[in-house]
């Protein structure tokens, strides 16, 4: 008998209302909720996405003007790493490629609290090892001015990375109604005085 396979819901047990939960709060580097919101702009998204070849170019610069001022331009690249997903206005629009895997990644390091599928765990794992060994192929190709493997390294990282990304956009989507704060990430309030002026103004016309 052939059986359909059933929705993915999390346990309830799991994520009780009276247990703590911290949606995908990293709280080495500080990103709260409002953080994570102003990091859903396509502006803070893509700019940190651009940002490797740069880190790379800090790295290689060593070989140009020594270490001391290479590790200047590390230490300014990492500065901007961190200003990038708190210096952005939060994006007017929620429902976006970028701002959904925003919302993914949240859910994805939130699951130890609120339980995701196991092959998207899997896949998210995979595809972040895959990011990491390229991104360290391109670090040391930059420490020993090897540009055929910093290029391989970039191009590994972000193919990795946006397949990543897709795989949160995806996450995300099944994942939105499995608890009530995920669901709060995308609702937009009503204007009820905008809602009572609109309707004056139909009225009068």
């Amino acid at each position: 008998m052939q059986q359909q396979k059933a929705q993915f819901r999390p346990k309830p047990a799991r994520y009780s209302v009276y247990r703590p939960m911290n949606a995908g709060r990293l709280r080495m580097l500080g990103m709260d909720a409002d953080v994570w919101h102003r990091h859903a702009s396509g502006w803070s998204v893509w700019t940190r996405f651009a940002t490797l070849p740069l880190l790379y170019l800090a790295v290689w610069s060593h070989g140009w003007f020594g270490w001391p001022l290479a590790g200047l331009s590390i230490a300014t690249v990492c500065l901007w790493l961190w200003l990038n997903p708190r210096i952005f206005s939060p994006p007017r629009r929620l429902d976006t490629w970028h701002a959904r895997a925003t919302f993914g990644e949240r859910v994805w390091i939130n699951r130890a609290v609120v339980p995701i599928p196991s092959d998207d765990n899997r896949r998210a794992i995979l595809l972040s090892l895959g990011t990491s060994a390229g991104f360290a192929l391109g670090m040391w190709g930059a420490m020993t001015l090897n540009l055929s493997m910093v290029i391989f390294g970039t191009v590994v990282t972000y193919a990795a990375k946006m397949a990543f990304l897709a795989g949160m956009v995806a996450l995300y989507d099944r994942m939105r109604d499995a608890h009530p704060v995920y669901r709060s990430w995308t609702v937009v309030p009503d204007n009820d005085n905008a809602s009572r002026h609109d309707l004056a103004r139909r009225s009068a016309s």
